[in-house]
């Protein structure tokens, strides 16, 4: 095992105990929990097979599903992000980066990092909340779900990357 997938395991580890036993606990005003585990999903770098970007994220999906009692909704939209991550990182890198170009705010720029962040969070809590509720009958409580969890995960998201890149520098 390379140390790239080392590391990799390692982040998957510490994700899903964090987001188990500590964010599926948070709930801000009954609809906004943080889905930090979408981190893992954001740091693919660009030459990284597609194959395994679908297996870490479903596998990670369906770990959160174990635990969260959410039975396939994290795997399903967790496969549909680690799908669309490839294609959604090229619309924020330069055309002549790297083939072993690594997304985060260090190489891209905290705009273009919070850019791809931000649509890939977004596309994930729709499809989370949209297959939770299963219903637009509550529409303004799936609305307030998805936004709520979009704002307080891209907050986190923002931080931790902040920290990152400090720990990067040093």
């Amino acid at each position: 095992m390379n140390m790239d997938n080392l590391h990799r395991l390692l982040t998957f580890l510490i994700l899903l105990l964090v987001q188990v036993l500590v964010f599926n606990h948070i709930q801000l005003f009954h609809c906004a929990t943080p889905l930090l585990y979408v981190y893992l999903v954001l740091h693919f770098r660009r030459s990284y097979p597609k194959y395994a970007i679908l297996l870490w994220s479903f596998f990670l999906g369906l770990a959160v599903d174990i635990f969260a009692n959410t039975p396939g909704v994290a795997a399903g939209s967790m496969t549909f992000i680690a799908l669309i991550q490839p294609y959604v990182m090229q619309l924020f890198i330069p055309r002549d980066a790297a083939e072993d170009f690594s997304p985060s705010i260090r190489t891209m720029g905290f705009q273009s990092f919070l850019s791809y962040s931000m649509v890939i969070v977004f596309i994930y809590c729709l499809l989370f909340f949209t297959l939770e509720s299963f219903s637009f009958f509550n529409w303004l409580q799936w609305l307030t779900c998805i936004c709520g969890s979009f704002f307080i995960t891209m907050i986190f998201l923002m931080a931790i990357e902040n920290l990152d890149k400090k720990h990067h520098q040093e």
